[in-house]
């Protein structure tokens, strides 16, 4: 092909493509009416993986409308499974555990109120050694009694003396066995909580393995397939909230500063040209989105360009759910003064 063929082809299509603009165009647009070309977007949302594993089941093909709690795909929860019935086992291990350390609890109380007997009973005979002692002291000065008996009970006191000692010692030991198998019991206690919270946890990762829609949407794209193997976070679906629907478009400096938010604003898109949808401005940019080297001059400053958000009433969008696609590109039209009219070729006309 000539190069002059390429040139005549190329005006062609320009000729064509302003004859199209021009005819679409609304005509007359008063001074108080701005536009701003644009494109239709919605806010995405990625279904991904919590934790890694193998893709089992997608249930969701794009372009399905579902509902929010819908299962879009499940991941392999075998080994998942299986810890959690390892952690089941483990609380019923802790559980016994628990039991046995109360059991051990109840044995060493035992065993201390038995030590705190001996104590007692040991105390009751060192009194009576004690007094036979007394009485066989007496008895010796008066040649009544040898010195061999009272040489015996003073040994007996002496000897009872210890046993008290012994026996005390035996209350501390088992006073300290309790403390030991209290602490156990607590520990048992400890494990139970421990291993609960591990069963919870596997629940919880179990039920994370349904990856389900967090919001009413349509799926957009299908990003994985079943088999496949994914990291924690891998995305298997793309969706889009239709719910939150909007056009961003940009305005030059002296028409963005008098758009307010929630200013009327027609949209007009390229694909139904005959209809205009009505939305309201929901953001202004405070910066200018792209800006020329220097703005020293008027002129330049007036290149400035500010980012403004169109967003469709979601109850509008509920009415016309089949027909909301994104990445339609069209023109809005933002009326800046709230007094002024729309023109009839603006006025609301929205689809069947």
């Amino acid at each position: 092909m000539s190069k002059q063929t390429a040139l005549t082809l190329a005006l062609i299509a320009i000729v064509a493509a302003l004859a199209l603009w021009w005819g679409l165009r609304p005509s007359g647009l008063p001074a108080d009416i701005v536009t701003g070309n644009g494109r239709i977007e919605a806010t995405e949302i990625n279904i991904a993986t919590k934790i890694p594993g193998r893709i089992v089941d997608i249930a969701a093909k794009e372009g399905d409308f579902v509902k929010a709690g819908t299962v879009l795909a499940r991941m392999d929860t075998q080994v998942l499974q299986a810890q959690q019935a390892e952690a089941a086992a483990k609380v019923r291990e802790a559980e016994n555990a628990y039991q046995t350390a109360k059991s051990i609890v109840v044995q060493r109380e035992s065993e201390y109120a038995a030590a705190q007997a001996v104590v007692a009973q040991r105390r009751a005979e060192f009194d009576a050694a004690e007094k036979r002692l007394h009485r066989s002291q007496r008895l010796v000065g008066e040649g009544a009694t040898p010195q061999q008996e009272v040489d015996d009970n003073n040994a007996r006191v002496l000897g009872m003396r210890a046993a008290i000692n012994t026996a005390l010692a035996q209350v501390e030991a088992a006073r300290a066995g309790i403390d030991a198998a209290k602490s156990q019991v607590v520990q048992a206690q400890s494990m139970i909580e421990a291993v609960k919270a591990t069963v919870v946890r596997l629940q919880a990762d179990i039920n994370d393995s349904e990856l389900k829609a967090p919001i009413d949407g349509r799926i957009q794209y299908r990003v994985a397939e079943p088999g496949e193997v994914l990291d924690a976070g891998g995305r298997v679906l793309n969706m889009v909230d239709l719910s939150d629907v909007y056009m961003t478009f940009f305005l030059p400096t002296a028409a963005a500063g008098k758009v307010a938010l929630g200013s009327d604003i027609r949209l007009v898109f390229d694909a139904l040209p005959g209809y205009v949808i009505p939305a309201k401005a929901s953001f202004v940019a405070s910066v200018a989105q792209f800006t020329p080297k220097t703005v020293e001059t008027e002129s330049e400053r007036l290149k400035l360009m500010f980012r403004v958000r169109a967003r469709i009433d979601v109850e509008l969008l509920k009415q016309h759910i089949n027909q909301v696609k994104t990445g339609v590109p069209g023109v809005a039209y933002v009326k800046i003064d709230s007094a002024a009219a729309w023109p009839a070729n603006l006025e609301i006309k929205l689809p069947q």
